[in-house]
């Protein structure tokens, strides 16, 4: 079965419901998009070879050219950013608000299971987890296929180099700090008595007793993603951690060191002008996503570890903590 095909029963199956609430990749449609330029070129050609060299089709003349495709570019590539941006941020929020009501409780826990008529709430939630990963993973494929099919018709690389400005723009699907957390929140249930075939846990992993500790996700036997669990600044594995707006992880202590602020105060403090350790982004810390799924994965798995990076951590906090409030006293009595 085509990719087309598949993508049209996906969004027409049992998750309609789910998806009438979501922005997606109108694959139809800009599949039309470039039909209409290759008919256009072909049409050319056929021009091109019956008149005079240097004569141009004033019929053609709003269509694609040789090298270039502005009427194709401008429906294909603005449509195509616009969808991308609606996913991410679909994605985004239905994550936050799911691993948001997993460590919940009292009246929020309440309302959740009333909504979905007391049923368990673990099974809900595991639900809605696999609609959210199908919802992401479908279309970030139909993104790259259809970008694929871009670069062939055009035999060009702006499909390609598309796919540097997503992630440039923070909304490439595939790269969202929010998959991760996802991936752990999946990781936290694999053991516990869900109900969920073995196979379903089955699309994340994470290695953590390696020198790269390192969660991957598999779309499909073939088709994996990686996603490193290592701090760029202290070269171990990420503590407390925090995801920059730009993508990157990195324990929350690190990321204060970097941003120029304390631990007690938080990234929220960081000045504008901080940049990421890593690409360099400005402005990538006050928009931080605390990992909490992630850092109860850790806290699960590497028990010992997280109890001394956290002693670490508390001991450098009061430290902290008593030199800037014994420098604000010095201040204030004009010492």
């Amino acid at each position: 079965m085509k990719f087309g095909e598949t993508f049209t029963e996906y969004l027409h199956g049992e998750q309609e419901r789910f998806l009438n609430k979501c922005s997606h990749v109108e694959y139809k449609r800009l599949k039309k998009v470039l039909k209409s330029c290759r008919v256009c070129r072909a049409l050319e050609n056929q021009s091109s070879s019956e008149h005079a060299e240097g004569e141009e089709s004033n019929e053609l003349s709003e269509f694609c050219r040789c090298n270039s495709c502005p009427l194709c570019d401008q429906m294909f590539f603005a449509e195509l950013t616009r969808e991308a941006t609606e996913i991410a941020g679909c994605f985004s929020s239905r994550v936050r608000r799911l691993l948001h009501l997993h460590v919940s409780s009292g009246v929020q826990r309440c309302m959740w299971r009333l909504r979905h008529c007391f049923a368990d709430d673990q099974q809900v939630m595991i639900q809605e987890g696999r609609m959210l990963l199908d919802y992401v993973t479908m279309n970030a494929i139909a993104i790259s296929k259809i970008l694929k099919k871009y670069d062939k018709i055009h035999g060009s690389v702006s499909g390609r180099d598309f796919k540097t400005k997503l992630r440039a723009k923070r909304i490439e699907l595939l790269q969202s700090p929010w998959l991760i957390e996802l991936g752990a929140f999946y990781l936290n249930f694999s053991d516990s008595d869900s109900g969920e075939p073995a196979e379903f846990f089955r699309k994340f992993s994470c290695d953590l007793n390696d020198t790269q500790p390192a969660m991957t996700m598999s779309i499909s036997d073939s088709v994996k993603y990686e996603y490193s669990l290592t701090c760029a600044i202290c070269l171990d594995t990420v503590f407390n951690p925090y995801a920059l707006s730009c993508g990157h992880l990195f324990c929350k202590g690190c990321a204060c060191s970097a941003s120029s602020v304390l631990l007690f105060q938080g990234l929220k403090a960081a000045p504008r002008s901080a940049k990421c350790p890593v690409c360099r982004a400005v402005g990538v810390y006050n928009d931080a996503v605390q990992m909490t799924e992630l850092d109860l994965l850790l806290r699960n798995r590497c028990n010992d570890y997280w109890k001394e990076r956290l002693r670490a951590e508390r001991a450098e906090m009061v430290k902290q903590s008593k030199e800037y409030w014994e420098s604000q006293a010095i201040l204030t009595m004009g010492l």
